[in-house]
Formats: structure tokens, C-alpha cells, sequence
């Protein structure tokens, strides 16, 4: 599988910002984990590593658990929200009003134009509050958003939601143990901690 290529910038302060930051790896959830596992851990959403939440109590449960961390990592701090959009061509849709363009990257390059994928990145600051994502949170619970990133300013941390959980990327291995041991029950059990 081969990198994104970035096709159109509109905050190259960012991107610069990321590229020094997380050289190996786009600004995609499900990419950057790969080559940073030496800061990288998962965390699962649900009790048993479920993967959908069923009902009220089990939607209270992923939100706690996504709001725990996030806590932890950002609180008081302003953040990136980083979501995605997907297309058949370059050009970015305008459907976030609140979330500004940050680039697009073309994800699939096939000769055919209209088998091409582009992957349009919307970048958003706020101060992080416990809850105040709790929207956005439910729907990549439910599959519903995908590929969303939350981040400080100075993308120093990650947290990367999935339906099924988070992958959570720390500034050194030290801090990584650190947050696994105070949630150690919300690990996977495979050997790798997928």
C-alpha cells in the first residue's frame, strides 16, 4: 500500500508542524500508528474487546473510556480536531462550515479517474472540555466518521478514535506505559495489543 500524496495545502504551518512531528506517516488515523508502535497504544472501547456499542449503557461506556483519555492527554488544553471526507476528485466539499480546510491527499491513484479516492482533511481548534466531542465521538463509535484525529497544537500527542476503540501515540515510550498501566483493563489481550 503506498503513502497519500498531498495534492492542495491550505495551512502549510500545520502540515510543516506535522512533518517535523510525524515524519513517517500522513495525517491518517488508521496510518500513523504503524511506524511509531515504540509510543503507540490501544486501547478498546468496550469491555471483552466488543467493537459496537448495543445500547444506552454500552454508548455511556465508550464515551467514558474516550473521554477518560482524552482528559488525560488535553485538559484545559486547546486541540486539533482533525476530520475526513472522501471523494472521487480533488476538490474539497464544503460540509464542515465550522471546521476549516486543511489539505487533500490522493489515497488511491488509479489510471481510471473515476476509481481515484482523495481524502479531504478538515482541521478545527477548541479547548478541549470533557464531552464537548461527544457527538463526533458517537458517530466513529457507530462507523458513521472515520479517520478522525484529536490532537494538542503542537501535535506532540495523538489520539486516534476507531469503532472499537482508540490508538492513543505519547511523546516517549515512559509516558506510553504510563497511560497503559492506569487503564490496563481496557487492553486488548493479543499479544501485539491490537
Amino acid at each position: 500500500m503506498s503513502l497519500p500524496r498531498l495534492v492542495r495545502d491550505a495551512q502549510p504551518e500545520l502540515t510543516a508542524l506535522w512533518q517535523s512531528r510525524w515524519p513517517a506517516s500522513p495525517p491518517v488515523g488508521h496510518m500513523v500508528s504503524d511506524p511509531y508502535w515504540e509510543v503507540w497504544v490501544r486501547f478498546h472501547s468496550l469491555p471483552k474487546s466488543k467493537r459496537y456499542p448495543d445500547d444506552e449503557g454500552e454508548y455511556a461506556v465508550v464515551l467514558e473510556r474516550y473521554n477518560t483519555v482524552l482528559d488525560e492527554l488535553f485538559a484545559g488544553r486547546d486541540v486539533h480536531v482533525i476530520t475526513s471526507k472522501w471523494t472521487t476528485g480533488p476538490d474539497a466539499p464544503r460540509h464542515r462550515p465550522r471546521a476549516g480546510y486543511w489539505q487533500t491527499l490522493l489515497t488511491i491513484d488509479d489510471p481510471n479517474p473515476n476509481f481515484r479516492t482523495y481524502q479531504h482533511l478538515y482541521a478545527t481548534r477548541r479547548t478541549w472540555q470533557r464531552s464537548c466531542l461527544d457527538g463526533l465521538l458517537r458517530a466513529v463509535a457507530d462507523d458513521a466518521a472515520a479517520d478522525v484525529l484529536i490532537t494538542d497544537t503542537e501535535l506532540e500527542r495523538i489520539h486516534h478514535p476507531y469503532d472499537g476503540g482508540a490508538d492513543v501515540l505519547l511523546t516517549s515510550p515512559e509516558e506510553r506505559d504510563r497511560l497503559r498501566e492506569r487503564h490496563a483493563d481496557w487492553l486488548s489481550r493479543h499479544p501485539q495489543g491490537l
